[in-house]
């Protein structure tokens, strides 16, 4: 992805405030001023947000570390993001499949937005905040062992309980896509 135009940098800017202001409960105790001069001051991070925000992510940020000066951002929108679904898991995945393959891995897609797969216990604190995918579905970051053995974890909201599956790192479906998330 190029670099962004400034017109592009200020609506991204704008777009995050609003969501900021309107969702003052995933982040009661944070500052807007110093968030932006956070955002102002890491360009490359910026792209992440606008490409997670392109796919449909509606980014929040959710947590903030006073030690480390870091700031968490992650998706937002109520079901997985539009842009990132039909995905498997990994490049390797994609690369295996000899038929119907889809057209890209979720590991492959958050390399390429400079952002990450929400792991489970980011996953479930997301819902801490809200609920989310109660008709979708999320891949998340798979612990090695798994993976090696074939296996890769998705998470959803059902009957108002998180659950966590798994499946092979090949499949893909419609209504399954992935939630990523970047520091600050």
């Amino acid at each position: 992805m190029k670099n962004l135009n400034q017109t592009q940098i200020d609506e991204l800017i704008h777009t995050l405030q609003n969501r900021f202001l309107n969702n003052m409960h995933r982040h009661a105790h944070m500052d807007w001023q110093n968030i932006v001069e956070k955002l102002e001051a890491n360009p490359s991070k910026l792209k992440a947000l606008y490409a997670m925000e392109e796919s449909g992510g509606e980014v929040d940020v959710v947590a903030y570390d006073p030690t480390s000066d870091i700031y968490t951002f992650m998706d937002c929108s109520k079901e997985t993001p539009k842009g990132r679904f039909s995905l498997c898991y990994d490049p390797e995945a994609l690369a295996s499949r000899k038929a119907n393959k889809p057209s890209g891995s979720a590991i492959g897609m958050a390399n390429e937005m400079g952002v990450e797969l929400l792991n489970e216990t980011q996953y479930r604190y997301l819902q801490s905040l809200g609920e989310f995918d109660t008709k979708t579905s999320s891949w998340i970051k798979t612990p090695d062992a798994i993976r090696k053995l074939g296996g890769a974890l998705f998470c959803d909201r059902r009957y108002d309980t998180v659950f966590t599956y798994h499946n092979g790192v090949e499949s893909y479906y419609g209504v399954r896509g992935f939630r990523a998330f970047i520091n600050i």
